[in-house]
C-alpha cells in the first residue's frame, strides 16, 4: 500500500522523486524518503509525516545525482517514524531499499541474520530484512545478490533497489505488488502507479509477477524468476495528467462526486450500439457459455463488496441466476464451491487489491471463468482476467471511492442485461426499459449535485454527532453499507448499517434520545414498512434523516430532514441513492476538520492482505 519511485538518468534525481512521491503520496502517507548516490556513496533522507517534510527538509541539499529512489508509506510494521521510514540500507550503506508489501517471513530471517551473520537492525520493519539480505549477498553483481535475497524471501513484494558501488544501475522486482516502469528519452524510472510518471512519460512497460528489472540510463531489461529475459509490448498511456489534479476543487473526493454524470456516461455509452443493445468490448461471453453456468460468485472489498451486493440482485433478477457474494479476504480460506460452471467477477477499482487477487487466482485454479470489472488498464487484476469489463471513471485520486464506486454499479447493471438479454430469458420491452432509465441517470446525478447546498445544511446540524445508524431494506440496504463506510472512513464517526428488519432483533437496543438515523426509502414496494421502522427510531429518541425519491413526501411527517432524488424505477435507486450520501459524508467531514483525501489509517490501493 506503499508508493515508490524510482529514477536513473542525468537529471535531478531528487526533484524528480518527490515530484512523483507527491502523485502517489494516497498510497500511504504516515512517512517518506529518498536515497540518492552522491560523491560515491547513498544518502538517506526520510521522515515521518507527509511528503512535504521530506521536501522541506532536502531543499537547500545539492543531490546533482542521476540515480535515486523514494517511497511514500503506509506503515504495517513498526509505527510511524524518522526510523521506520523508507529507504532502508543495509550496514555499510551501500545498498538502499524501497519496498511495497510484506515479507511474510521476515521474523526467520530477522534471527537467522542476527545470530549466524551479527547484522544489527535499528529499525522494527519488515523491509530492513531485504537490504541486509542483499548486502550479505553482494559480491560485485547486484543483481545476482538480489535475486539470492528474493530466493528467501516469502510474501508480496514491490522493490527497488540502489548501490553505491554500481550506481549505473537502478533494480526492481515485482511479486504480488504493482510496479511499473517508464521508458524515457536517456532516462529510465519505476513506480508503484503510473500517475508518478505522466509528467516525464507516456510509454510504460507493465511489470509481470516475478520478474526483476535492470534500469540504466539508456536501457530496461526484464527478466523471468529463471534468469532469462523477457521480451515486453510497450503500454502506452491516453489519459492525461491533468486528470489527477484537483482542477479547483478544495480536494480529490468532491471533484470526484462532481465527475460521476460524466463517468457514468461513459461507462454506459461506450458500451451501447445505435440500436441501444449492448456490446462488451471483446469479452467474448457466448449464450452457450452464459447457459453452461449454474453459478456466479462475486469477490471484492471495502466499497467494491457494496457494488458487488447491488450485482448479486440485479444479476439474479435480471439472467436467473444463482449468485454468492464474498469478502475476498475470506474466500479462499473456506474452500469455495467454484469450479468450471462458475463465472467468477472480480470487483476491484485499482486491479491491485491483493485480496481480491488472491481469491481470483484461487477460482481461476479451480477452473472458474474470470470476468473483472476494474478502473485500472493494464492492472495486475485486469491482467490475469479471461475477460475485463472496464469502468470509465478516469483516475480517481481521494482514498474513499466515489466516482470509481457507481460506475462498478453501472458495469453491474449493464452485465446483468447483457447476460439475460443474451441467454434469451429477459423480455426485451424490460431490457429497453432498463436502458432506457440508465440513459437518464446522468441528467438525474447533475440534478442531485444542485442539492448539494442543502446537504450542507443538514452536515451542519449533524456534523458533532460521534454515533450514526444507517438503515435501509432491498438494494437501499446494500447502500446503507457503502454511505455508511464513506462516513466512517473519512470523518471517524462511529458508522455501521443493518438492514431495517434487523433493527428489533438486537440493534434497536442501542437508540436512545439524540441517536442519529440515516433512513434510506426509495424502494416504493418497501416504503411503507421503512416508514414503519423510522417510527421505531424515532419512538425511542433517535433523530432521523430520510432519503427517497421526489413525489414520496409522507417520509416527511416522520424524519427530522428529507433528501430527494428524482423519480426512477426502484432498481436503478442506488445510482443516484448513493451520492448525496457521499456528500453528507464529504461535508461533515470538512466541518470536523479531517484530511479528507488522506484518511488517517488508510490508502487508496490495498496490496496486502
Amino acid at each position: 500500500m506503499c508508493g515508490i519511485v524510482g529514477y536513473i538518468g542525468d537529471g535531478n534525481a531528487s526533484d524528480i522523486i518527490i515530484e512523483g512521491l507527491k502523485k502517489l503520496e494516497y498510497r500511504g502517507y504516515d512517512s517518506s524518503g529518498i536515497a540518492i548516490y552522491k560523491n560515491g556513496k547513498i544518502e538517506v533522507h526520510k521522515y515521518k509525516g507527509r511528503i512535504a517534510n521530506l521536501e522541506a527538509a532536502v531543499a537547500n541539499e545539492h543531490f546533482n545525482s542521476g540515480v535515486g529512489i523514494g517511497h511514500t508509506r503506509w506503515a504495517t510494521h513498526g509505527a510511524p517514524s524518522d526510523v521506520n521510514a523508507h529507504p532502508h540500507s543495509n550496514t555499510d550503506h551501500s545498498i538502499a531499499i524501497v519496498h511495497n508489501g510484506i515479507i511474510e517471513n521476515y521474523v526467520e530471517l530477522r534471527e537467522w541474520l542476527i545470530r549466524e551473520h551479527g547484522i544489527v537492525f535499528v529499525s522494527e520493519t519488515d523491509t530492513e530484512v531485504i537490504a541486509h539480505l542483499i548486502g550479505l549477498y553482494y559480491d560485485g553483481d547486484l543483481v545476482d545478490a538480489v535475486y539470492k535475497a528474493v530466493d528467501k524471501m516469502r510474501g508480496a513484494y514491490g522493490i527497488g533497489v540502489i548501490c553505491s558501488k554500481e550506481p549505473d544501475k537502478l533494480i526492481a522486482v515485482r511479486k504480488d505488488s504493482p510496479l511499473v516502469v517508464g521508458l524515457g528519452e536517456g532516462c529510465n524510472f519505476i513506480a508503484s502507479d503510473i500517475p508518478a510518471l505522466l509528467k516525464h512519460v507516456r510509454s510504460i512497460y507493465l511489470i509481470e509477477n516475478n520478474e526483476t528489472v535492470v534500469l540504466t540510463k539508456n536501457d530496461v531489461k526484464i527478466y523471468n524468476a529463471d534468469r532469462k529475459e523477457v521480451k515486453r509490448d510497450v503500454f502506452h498511456v491516453t489519459w492525461d495528467e491533468d486528470a489527477a489534479e484537483k482542477d479547483g476543487y478544495d480536494h480529490f473526493m468532491l471533484k470526484e462526486i462532481y465527475e460521476q454524470p460524466k463517468g457514468l456516461y461513459e461507462t454506459l455509452n461506450r458500451r451501447l450500439d445505435e440500436n441501444g443493445m449492448i456490446k462488451l468490448d471483446g469479452i467474448s461471453l457466448t449464450k452457450e457459455d452464459l447457459e453452461k453456468f449454474n453459478k456466479v460468485y462475486i469477490v471484492a472489498c471495502g466499497t467494491a463488496y457494496h457494488a458487488g451486493l447491488v450485482g448479486k440482485y440485479i444479476i439474479e433478477k435480471l439472467a436467473k441466476i444463482p449468485v454468492e457474494i464474498d469478502v475476498a479476504s475470506e474466500f479462499r480460506y473456506r474452500d469455495p464451491f467454484v469450479d468450471d460452471r462458475t463465472l467468477f467477477i472480480a470487483i476491484s477499482q485499482s486491479g491491485e487489491t491483493l485480496d481480491t487477487l488472491a481469491a481470483l487466482r484461487e477460482a481461476k485454479n479451480k477452473g472458474a471463468r474470470i470476468l473483472s470489472v476494474c478502473n485500472v488498464v493494464g492492472s495486475s487484476v485486469a491482467r490475469e482476467s479471461d475477460d475485463v469489463f472496464y469502468t470509465w471513471a478516469g483516475p480517481e485520486i481521494a482514498v474513499a471511492s466515489t466516482k470509481a464506486f457507481t460506475t462498478q454499479l453501472m458495469c453491474m447493471y449493464l452485465i446483468a442485461l447483457y447476460m439475460g438479454s443474451t441467454k434469451g430469458i429477459l423480455d426485451m420491452d424490460v431490457y429497453h426499459r432498463y436502458i432506457d432509465e440508465l440513459k437518464q441517470i446522468p441528467d438525474k446525478l447533475k440534478k442531485v449535485l444542485e442539492q448539494a447546498g442543502n446537504v450542507m445544511e443538514i452536515a451542519k446540524d449533524f456534523y458533532k454527532r460521534e454515533q450514526v445508524f444507517f438503515i435501509g431494506r432491498g438494494l437501499d440496504s446494500a447502500i446503507s453499507f457503502e454511505g455508511s463506510l464513506k462516513l466512517k472512513e473519512i470523518s471517524y464517526i462511529n458508522s455501521f448499517a443493518i438492514a431495517a428488519g434487523e433493527l428489533k432483533h438486537g440493534t434497536i437496543a442501542l437508540i436512545e434520545q439524540g441517536t442519529m438515523v440515516i433512513a434510506l426509502a426509495t424502494q416504493d414496494r418497501l416504503f411503507e414498512k421503512m416508514l414503519s421502522n423510522i417510527q421505531e427510531v424515532k419512538a425511542r429518541g433517535a433523530t432521523v434523516i430520510g432519503l427517497a425519491k421526489e413525489g414520496n413526501v409522507d417520509i416527511e411527517q416522520q424524519a427530522n430532514k428529507v433528501i430527494y432524488i428524482p423519480d426512477c424505477m426502484d432498481e436503478v435507486t442506488p445510482l443516484l441513492s448513493v451520492v448525496p450520501l457521499q456528500l453528507l459524508s464529504y461535508n461533515i467531514a470538512k466541518l470536523r476538520g479531517c484530511d479528507i483525501d488522506k484518511p488517517k489509517n488508510l490508502a487508496k490501493s490495498v496490496t496486502v492482505e
